[in-house]
């Protein structure tokens, strides 16, 4: 039904019953775009999520059974860059299969460089990190890549924006994902604390990204490496 519903918008779909058939798909050719359902048989949507960001960060939208909170902050962590809960509207999973994409321009799935070792010239710095605007990923000093979902990379962006401003949860979600709050928005906070895993050098005290307490969060460039 979701794979009619999407043809008739022009889009090309491939279709999987199982995480062997998903990898066989991915092997031939990967994907602008994965919808992935948490209940499959055999292997379950949230380990198939761990496997894929463990290569790449394609973008995947998860789908959960309404009632399980859990699946959604297990997918959020791991990294799923949105989600739609069961039954949904199909006109809405399309709505936000278009926002994400839009968000993800072409080569965010991929890890590019200089092909010398080197960040490219349009990066920033971001804690013990760089940020590359053009490649939307992660540098590391010695020039290495490290991918990112594309929510995480609309929250850097937001931050390098607005330097020493404290942003709550649902300003955030205004400037960053571009769509009406989510009532799930503590989302917010999941894909901070990812963040803080690849920025910090001490996630468990941040210096970088730190949290405003009944407030939200700022981003101090002067705690640099």
């Amino acid at each position: 039904m979701v794979a009619e519903y999407m043809e008739k918008d022009s889009c090309s779909v491939r279709t999987a019953s199982c995480g062997a058939s998903l990898d066989r798909l991915l092997n031939q050719q990967d994907a602008d775009l994965i919808v992935l359902d948490v209940n499959m048989p055999g292997e379950d949507g949230l380990s198939l999520l761990q496997r894929i960001r463990s290569r790449s960060s394609m973008p995947v939208m998860m789908l959960t059974a309404a009632s399980n909170i859990a699946d959604k902050i297990v997918g959020l962590d791991i990294g799923a860059d949105d989600y739609m809960t069961k039954p949904f509207d199909l006109r809405e999973l399309r709505a936000r299969i278009r926002a994400v994409l839009r968000r993800c321009q072409p080569g965010a799935g991929t890890t590019p460089g200089n092909g010398d070792g080197t960040a490219k010239k349009n990066t920033r710095p971001f804690g013990k990190m760089f940020v590359d605007l053009d490649a939307r990923c992660l540098v590391r000093a010695d020039g290495a890549y490290e991918p990112i979902t594309a929510m995480e990379f609309d929250l850097l962006h937001v931050f390098l924006q607005n330097p020493d401003r404290v942003l709550t949860r649902d300003r955030l979600l205004d400037l960053a994902h571009n769509r009406d709050n989510d009532p799930f928005d503590r989302s917010i906070d999941v894909r901070i604390t990812r963040i803080r895993k690849k920025i910090e050098y001490n996630p468990s005290k941040p210096q970088t990204l730190r949290t405003v307490r009944g407030a939200g969060y700022i981003y101090t460039p002067g705690k640099q490496m």
